[in-house]
């Protein structure tokens, strides 16, 4: 079906199949945005009389409504008042201070030209007791009060002192609010007034100070009477206008509260808005032609072009529907489950199958949609913070994607994803106005880490899909494969460890060429890695496993050296398949020698048969039909020459290169892929540059004869 797909695709010419991908791309992104850009609307005034019954068509919350239900109950809350212990003792404090500055006036002074007059001395009293005539309370001791205290013996002034201080305990150990304060104050006078102890011409002061001890000591705790408000607040549940609520019923007067109400869920114009679909047209417009050029600059032939513009749309699509689904169900919930949304998929899919630049896109285009497609408030066209919630975490996903080493260790990405979800889910409720409960704070966090962990296992489960229906072999099938714990892998280093340096060193020559006129640098890599499995049939028979053991070539005729030489190709082939590795992986080793000829012992072999048909030793082929495997074939003749050279110098593996190119050119190996002159000559220089530096010394060949 695949190969009858790709006809198809030649007959009609992969530009118009990819025209036409697009505009159906377009096509399918207008039908989903559609329903979520518009709404009914109505022609409605005020006092008037309406001629229709109309419903709301989403559920969107009454604000109005649901504040003043918040503002009834809070009103209705009682203030929490908590008793301070601690002022007893501030209070009796401030009055030892009091008695204490006295007393430390009425101190004489050794000499008796530093006392002080009795004026001077209340004057430094005043001084003293100046911050509790300012403080909040007002102590307002008179000069004759003063003059009263001053006039008692230090005996005297400690004995009222305590008096005071037992009045004022006695009061205080009682709980005490602002409006009983006056109540507390005239008792302790009267306690004052009647107590014994305290001399008469001084109770004026004492009064004073007595009023001036009692204060409130069991005040309002803000925080706490906070507290009680908010959870009552928390409490009430949002006042919603419900899809589906009939807002004014025909006949009915459209009172200032119903045309409030129509106001809210947007439906107070009659007439068709065309505004909104004239923008989802822009918007397609503008996803569809970056989607053309994002797919069009890439360095893929026509046909890998047209098969990433299918993965784009279905990734696309199935984006789309994820969101559809989700926001069908979401009106069953009060809460935002837009955040379930598994915002890496396309990302991961679409850097593991196409290109990162592709993701990119591909995460911006899907994370616009959800901001249209995915409700999370009531009232704005574009949801902005679940726009931006996809976004960050695809990013996340395509640049740790890199550092991928398996399909497993996709899950730890996923985990990144969460933790970048959980971080803008704490953005989110951070910065809106809206109060949530830990419920509900709890219920947001639980859906990013879900999310997350979704999109990876999603992805995980998607990419043998997109791997089987179009036929792509993805950066990650690539990383498991050169794992050197893959049983082939070791099967190459086990049973021919030359075999398996030679690969190593093609491997690195053909990637860096590669990379260096934009093909596929990793799956030239891991084709290297298994291009010369065959030789693990036979591995004595190969110069590089010859390690102290005579070369059984030279016991062999030429038919038989070459029958084994040429079989390791076929040999290779069928062993891939046998392990049911990817297409690719199989054309490497199918191809890499192409139809070259197999020169050694086809010019041993002539030296007895001088009629020698050449073909008879040349390669099975196909030729190349790729730049990865047209590179890797220069890459595999050249490190097995330049090894075998003594005393290789620049100049030499130079010229080795342009020899080997060139001979490969005119045999006609490269007549069946589309690598051009320019690109060749890049490719040699990146294989000077790097076979400087990694070639050893090795067995040199016999030379050629003609």
């Amino acid at each position: 079906m695949r190969q009858k797909a790709q006809d198809l695709f030649e007959k009609l010419g992969y530009r118009k199949i990819m025209m036409a991908g697009i505009l159906l791309t377009g096509i399918i992104l207008y039908g989903f945005l559609m329903d979520s850009v518009q709404s009914d609307t109505y022609d409605i005034q005020l006092f008037q009389l309406s001629s229709e019954t109309i419903r709301s068509e989403k559920t969107v919350e009454d604000p109005v409504k649901t504040e003043l239900e918040r503002q009834r109950l809070t009103e209705e809350v009682s203030p929490s008042y908590q008793f301070m212990s601690e002022i007893v003792d501030n209070q009796t404090a401030l009055v030892a201070s009091i008695f204490g500055y006295i007393m430390d006036v009425k101190a004489a002074p050794e000499q008796e030209e530093d006392r002080l007059t009795q004026e001077e001395m209340i004057a430094e009293l005043r001084e003293d007791l100046r911050l509790l005539e300012t403080s909040d309370n007002g102590l307002r001791l008179t000069d004759d009060m003063l003059s009263s205290l001053l006039s008692l013996s230090e005996a005297r002034l400690i004995s009222v002192q305590e008096e005071l201080n037992n009045l004022l305990q006695s009061s205080l150990n009682e709980s005490i609010r602002v409006e009983e304060v006056a109540r507390y104050r005239t008792e302790i006078e009267q306690d004052i007034r009647r107590n014994e102890t305290i001399p008469n011409d001084i109770i004026q002061a004492a009064l004073t100070i007595g009023r001036f001890g009692i204060i409130a000591n069991e005040v309002v705790n803000e925080e706490l009477t906070a507290k009680q408000v908010e959870q009552i607040r928390n409490s009430v549940e949002p006042t919603r206008i419900l899809q589906g609520q009939v807002l004014v019923q025909e006949g009915q007067v459209i009172d200032r509260e119903v045309y409030r109400q129509l106001e809210l869920v947007g439906m107070t114009e009659e007439r068709l808005n065309y505004k909104p679909l004239l923008g989802l047209l822009i918007f397609v417009i503008i996803a569809v032609g970056l989607m053309f050029i994002v797919i069009s600059r890439s360095k893929k032939d026509d046909k890998n072009k047209v098969t990433e513009m299918l993965v784009v749309m279905v990734t696309i699509s199935i984006s789309l529907i994820l969101m559809k689904l989700l926001s069908a169900i979401s009106g069953n919930f009060d809460l935002v489950i837009s955040f379930f949304f598994p915002t890496a998929l396309a990302g991961m899919l679409i850097c593991l199958l196409v290109n990162e630049r592709a993701a990119v896109y591909v995460t911006i285009f899907v994370s616009a949609a959800a901001g249209l497609m995915l409700p999370s408030g009531y009232s704005a066209t574009l949801q902005v913070d679940v726009a931006f919630y996809i976004l960050f975490g695809g990013l996340t996903a395509i640049y740790l994607i890199d550092r991928v080493g398996g399909r497993g260790r996709l899950l730890h990405i996923s985990l990144a994803v969460a933790g970048t979800n959980a971080l803008f889910v704490a953005f989110y409720l951070l910065l809106g106005q809206t109060q949530y409960s830990w419920s509900e704070v709890g219920f947001y966090f639980s859906a990013a880490i879900v999310s997350g962990l979704l999109s990876g296992a999603l992805a995980i489960g998607f990419l043998p899909f997109f791997e089987s229906a179009f036929g792509m072999l993805s950066t990650m099938r690539l990383i498991e494969l050169s794992n050197p714990n893959h049983p082939l892998l070791k099967k190459i280093l086990m049973e021919t460890p030359g075999t398996y340096h030679h690969s190593l060193m093609v491997a690195n020559l053909a990637d860096a060429s590669c990379e260096a006129i934009g093909a596929n640098g990793l799956l030239a890599r891991v084709g290297c890695y298994y291009h010369d499995i065959g030789k693990t049939k036979y591995p004595q028979f190969f110069i590089e496993n010859q390690v102290n053991i005579e070369n059984p070539h030279d016991r062999l005729p030429p038919e038989k050296s070459r029958d084994i030489i040429l079989a390791h190709g076929i040999h290779g082939a069928q062993m891939l398949k046998k392990h049911k590795m990817p297409k690719e992986i199989i054309d490497v080793a199918a191809q890499h020698h192409g139809t070259s000829l197999l020169k050694f012992f086809y010019y041993k072999a002539k030296e007895t048969n001088p009629d020698l048909d050449e073909n008879t030793y040349r390669y099975q082929g196909p030729k190349p039909q790729t730049k990865e495997i047209a590179i890797i074939s220069i890459a595999d003749s050249l490190e097995a020459a330049v090894r075998s050279m003594k005393e290789p110098t620049s100049e030499k593996i130079k010229k080795l290169v342009d020899s080997i190119v060139e001979d490969k050119l005119k045999d006609g190996q490269f007549e069946e892929c589309d690598i051009s002159l320019k690109e060749l000559k890049k490719v040699k220089a990146v294989m000077c540059d790097t076979l400087n530096g990694i070639f050893h010394s090795r067995i040199e060949y016999p030379k050629e004869t003609n």
